[in-house]
């Protein structure tokens, strides 16, 4: 009988949360930049998915329960990595580019441009990864992914008004960035 369950449960879990595979991914990528980075976090994720399947609600939206443990898992990610100690190869030091003080690592895009990334101009991606993390990550979950603020709100951990601010603001920074870009091609009054 416990085999049965256990059958049961891999076929709850892939037809609930393997179909979200691809939005997850998508996410991942935008915020850490790097395709290996981005399958490593999402396989992360999926294992913890199937850690605590049993603690899924079913019924319940499947795709905002896998993104908070996609935001926690990066999260707990980026604070193991602070704890660590810089490790350097010493040989290859002059061929290392250090960041710029104060880079961000993840760089969400959003939703629309996204479909269409390779498509887009330099300066627009720039714009894009210059947004502050938390104003690119509501960008990428509100636009992208399609989540309510609601769900952003639950996925984040933070309250709505947080949400509906930093989309506010992401959206007019990146109005700002791209003024003359729109401009220069005829896409707003001078």
């Amino acid at each position: 009988m416990a085999q049965d369950s256990d059958v049961d449960r891999r076929r709850r879990f892939d037809a609930e949360a393997v179909p979200h595979l691809d939005a997850l991914y998508r996410a991942a990528k935008h915020w850490c930049r790097n395709g290996s980075d981005a399958e490593d976090l999402v396989q992360e994720t999926m294992v913890r998915a199937w850690r605590f399947f049993d603690r899924y609600e079913p019924g319940t939206n499947c795709k905002a329960w896998l993104f908070r443990i996609l935001t926690n898992t990066r999260i707990n990610a980026h604070h193991r990595a602070a704890r660590r100690p810089v490790e350097a190869d010493f040989d290859a030091v002059e061929t290392l580019a250090a960041p710029a003080p104060g880079e961000v690592l993840a760089a969400p895009t959003r939703g629309e441009i996204a479909a269409f990334a390779d498509l887009l101009d330099d300066e627009m991606k720039a714009a894009l990864e210059a947004l502050p993390v938390p104003f690119r990550v509501v960008l990428v979950l509100a636009v992208v992914e399609g989540f309510s603020y609601k769900e952003i709100a639950a996925i984040l951990d933070v309250p709505i008004g947080t949400v509906m601010s930093r989309l506010f603001r992401a959206r007019k920074l990146l109005q700002v960035a791209l003024r003359d870009y729109a401009r220069q091609h005829g896409w707003e009054a001078p």
